[in-house]
């Protein structure tokens, strides 16, 4: 469905449930497949979360520069720069950033070589929306107890992304 695909390479989704009782976190998603990164994207922001979306990882550094975010859910198997480049990049700039790595093949090597680079999770393709909110609700909650107190909805019975890869 790649002709579908929106023109930009930045993608927002603003926050449609205004019932949250801490403020909006903000998610950068990181995904070149632009069905799984509409369907992540949609899935976070039905949950409460302002996200923000790119195509890539260069996209991804590129709006990195210009805004914060609470966590980043990023694949690795990106064109122009990988997920593995794009914690690189941030370890380089000294920027503390939770990071979910999101893909179907994980860099084992690399985090073998470089341990430092350890996402603070990690989400084998296939998975589903239960698991992705799960993984981001702990991560936030890992990263910042007292600003992550509003739980996402139970997606135990909802879609699945289950045979995205």
């Amino acid at each position: 469905m790649k002709d579908n695909q929106p023109p930009q390479n930045i993608e927002s989704a603003g926050t449609p449930l205004q019932s949250r009782k801490s403020p909006t976190r903000r998610i950068l998603v990181v995904e070149d497949d632009w069905d799984i990164r509409r369907l992540n994207t949609e899935v976070l922001a039905h949950s409460g979360y302002h996200v923000d979306a790119a195509e890539d990882g260069a996209a991804a550094w590129d709006t990195l520069q210009r805004n914060r975010y609470d966590l980043m859910v990023t694949d690795n198997d990106m064109p122009r720069v990988s997920g593995v480049e794009l914690l690189h990049k941030l370890h380089a700039a000294h920027m503390a950033l939770p990071v979910i790595m999101a893909t179907g093949k994980l860099p084992q090597e690399e985090f073998t070589r470089h341990p430092w680079l350890q996402p603070a999770a990690l989400l084998l393709k296939p998975y589903s929306f239960k698991e992705l909110l799960g993984t981001v609700r702990n991560v936030l909650r890992a990263t910042d107890p007292a600003g992550e107190q509003a739980a996402p909805p139970d997606w135990q019975t909802g879609p699945s992304a289950g045979g995205l890869q």
